[in-house]
């Protein structure tokens, strides 16, 4: 009898979609009832490669990397499926079952991150007479491999490694309930506005939104004109708000439940962050470190004293303009009789740098809006994209499945038209099931090894998710240029990954670059919204096709370095809350982490937080997972490279189409093309031809007099 049973579960295994021979993955057939026997039945399988490669290892690519290449590379495409539906459609089934297999997952993680008998083959070949007739590639890929291995406590005696995999373990259960409970926070909080006087000042798209949602829940004759109308804390609701609604408490209570969210009840993130730093510091501890930012560091480019040192640099250089900036906002603030102004607070900051940016370049963000509307905007930047790479991207719909109907597919392809990568485009905001933010993430690397059906590689795959402004009515997405800045920005992430020429998949696209050098494709490319011709290519009136006014771009160049010190200092006051929460922090000592929060925010902004700010409570880059833990500097760390690099095609002269093509060859063949295969110093300098300058970006942010000064 148990074996009809056990061969039913059989049937159904080879059926299960995360199984299957796949080039693209099946995210319209993946469901949650696969992910537990689907997940189960993959780690049996690779536990069984796993062992077998360790029998037979030499120190020797054919019997050492390729082999292990096929095992990460199947554990991440796999659980890369499933996280994704998770992030863009998550579901309570979905959550459980993860919650379940992960568990099993992290576990087979470490037994590879610490298999000894592959350590000790790399370490042969790294201590071999022929280590010297490797590639730049190969040795990074030995090199990273047993610096990870260390990192992952493979050095550690029994006790000791129990003890960390523990705390890896308990760590990875907490990052997944810091992200669910800002998710829900975030989605808890729903304001019902019947009276059209309260939401004054709101824009036409915000009070579409607004009855768009209202409409979804449940008053089905909700509409822009008459409501009723639903504020949620999602990012295209909360914004507007902030920047536009007239009603003072209206923005007060807005902005106090978005600065408080995941901070009570059942939601609260307060002792699972407590909870983080204390393991952090743990397994900091336990692999011979003083503190978990050296953990962090270990594998980047910068060093402590480094990062302090260009936080410092760039926070004494923001800070008088910073100070300015209030000061004007106060004035103006005052030549509007308006009641706050002797008080200003943080509910006030947005709207009247709105209406002060209004006054002073003539610029209502809202009114540019119809000129940029998505497909117009994707148009652009793909242009973009021919000219200065060489590239040309066509729609591929239907060739892959998707997990919604708003998803698009893009085929990537090379100057003798044949195809070198793909990547899915998810670019609406859906509250119910998608987390907020815009990122981009691989979904298959370049590889050698991966090949298949005769090819000599497999072609990279990339996902890209932004959380824009849905279409309303039959209007397309009209974006705010902020929205298109952030497309520009994952979009250069998306480069980075698909215009790779490095065949070793551990080392292609954006696997094996230090992750403060990572962000440096996607801010270079949001230097490219200020360039003339880009934007000018972009922006046509959704309806008339009327071209961007010359005088608005002009102002728009102008508003660039508005509130650049302010805007600066946010950035520096996380990165350093950051660094001092993972390097100095005591947990269950004398200060809270609300504490040091505080006493940061004192040099880092103008107005203090309220005393009862938790955004750390939702500051899911450091907390929902690892990747930016003691690394939030990187944004500054790569804008400082990605400024420097723009600064290229200045010096080239951004009028002259020859040069551009050149120079962006040039950057296509070093930051593009050679993923983690070499040091990101040393691709730096074979595009620049130097090391990298911070002065570029105070120059581009308006802040560089005060830094010589």
């Amino acid at each position: 009898m148990a074996s009809d049973t056990s061969v039913a579960v059989e049937d159904d295994l080879s059926k299960n979609p995360l199984l299957q021979d796949f080039v693209f993955p099946p995210f319209d057939a993946v469901q949650a009832k696969h992910v537990r026997p689907g997940i189960r039945a993959l780690l049996s399988s690779l536990e069984e490669e796993l062992v077998r490669l360790e029998q037979t290892v030499e120190p020797a690519w054919p019997k050492l990397v390729e082999p292990l290449e096929k095992i990460i590379d199947r554990l991440s495409v796999v659980w890369g499926i499933v996280e994704h539906l998770k992030a863009v459609k998550d579901s309570p089934d979905l959550r459980a079952v993860i919650e379940e297999v992960q568990p099993e997952k992290v576990k087979f993680q470490l037994r590879l991150g610490q298999s000894k008998p592959l350590f000790n083959a790399f370490k042969t070949i790294q201590e071999s007479s022929t280590w010297q007739t490797l590639n730049d590639a190969r040795k990074r890929i030995v090199e990273e491999q047993i610096k990870e291995a260390i990192l992952n406590g493979v050095s550690l005696d029994d006790d000791k490694r129990d003890k960390f995999n523990k705390v890896e373990q308990e760590l990875e259960k907490l990052f997944q309930k810091f992200s669910e409970n800002v998710l829900d926070a975030t989605k808890k909080y729903e304001k019902l506005i019947t009276d059209k006087k309260e939401i004054e000042g709101l824009p036409a798209t915000a009070l579409g939104l607004a009855a768009q949602t209202a409409a979804s829940k449940g008053h089905e004759n909700a509409t822009a004109e008459n409501g009723p109308w639903i504020i949620t804390l999602d990012a295209p609701s909360f914004i507007s708000v902030m920047q536009h609604a007239k009603n003072r408490s209206l923005r007060e209570e807005v902005y106090r439940a978005y600065i408080t969210r995941a901070s009570s009840g059942d939601l609260d993130n307060t002792p699972i962050i407590e909870q983080i730093l204390k393991l952090r510091l743990e397994k900091a501890k336990l692999l011979g470190y003083n503190n978990y930012t050296e953990v962090s560091l270990a594998m980047k480019m910068a060093t402590v004293d480094k990062a302090e040192e260009l936080l410092e640099k760039l926070r004494s250089a923001s800070w008088d303009p910073a100070v300015q900036d209030m000061e004007d906002l106060k004035n103006f603030a005052k030549t509007q009789d308006a009641q706050e102004a002797d008080n200003l607070t943080h509910w006030d900051l947005t709207f009247w740098s709105e209406r002060l940016r209004e006054s002073k370049y003539d610029i209502n963000e809202e009114e540019l809006r119809p000129f940029f509307s998505l497909p117009k905007v994707m148009d652009g930047l793909f242009n973009l994209a021919k000219t200065l790479f060489d590239i040309t991207i066509e729609p591929a719909d239907g060739l892959a499945p998707v997990w919604d109907k708003d998803v698009r597919f893009y085929c990537v392809k090379d100057s003798s038209n044949k195809p070198i990568a793909y990547f899915y485009f998810d670019p609406y905001s859906r509250p119910s099931e998608k987390r907020g933010g815009a990122w981009m993430n691989e979904v298959v690397g370049r590889s050698r090894v991966l090949a298949r059906d005769g090819a000599s590689v497999r072609l990279p795959v990339a996902h890209m998710i932004c959380n824009q402004t849905p279409p309303v009515g039959d209007k397309p997405s009209l974006m705010t240029f902020r929205e298109v800045e952030t497309v520009f920005h994952e979009f250069g992430h998306c480069l980075q990954h698909m215009l790779t020429k490095q065949d070793e998949g551990l080392v292609s696209g954006i696997r094996g670059i230090e992750w403060d050098a990572v962000e440096l494709p996607s801010q270079f490319m949001e230097n490219w919204c200020y360039h003339r011709d880009t934007l000018m290519g972009i922006a046509k009136h959704y309806e008339t096709g009327e071209t961007f006014p010359e005088e608005v771009y002009s102002k728009l160049l102008a508003a660039r370095t508005y509130r650049a010190g302010s805007l600066s200092l946010r950035q520096i006051r996380f990165a350093t809350v950051d660094l001092e929460l993972h390097t100095k922090y005591v947990p269950g000592g004398q200060e809270t982490v609300y504490d040091v929060d505080q006493r940061v925010s004192r040099v880092t902004q103008v107005i203090p937080p309220l005393p009862e700010d938790r955004f750390l409570c939702s500051f899911s880059h450091i907390f929902g997972g690892a990747s930016y833990a003691a690394g939030y500097y990187s944004y500054k760390w790569a804008e400082v490279l990605s400024a420097d690099a723009f600064s290229a095609f200045e010096d080239a002269g951004l009028d002259d189409s020859k040069a551009v093509v050149e120079t962006g060859h040039r950057f296509r063949e070093t930051i593009l093309a050679l993923g983690g295969g070499k040091a990101p110093l040393q691709v730096f300098v074979e595009f620049r031809g130097r090391e990298p300058s911070p002065e570029p970006l105070l120059r581009h942010n308006g802040l560089l007099s005060v830094a010589v000064a």
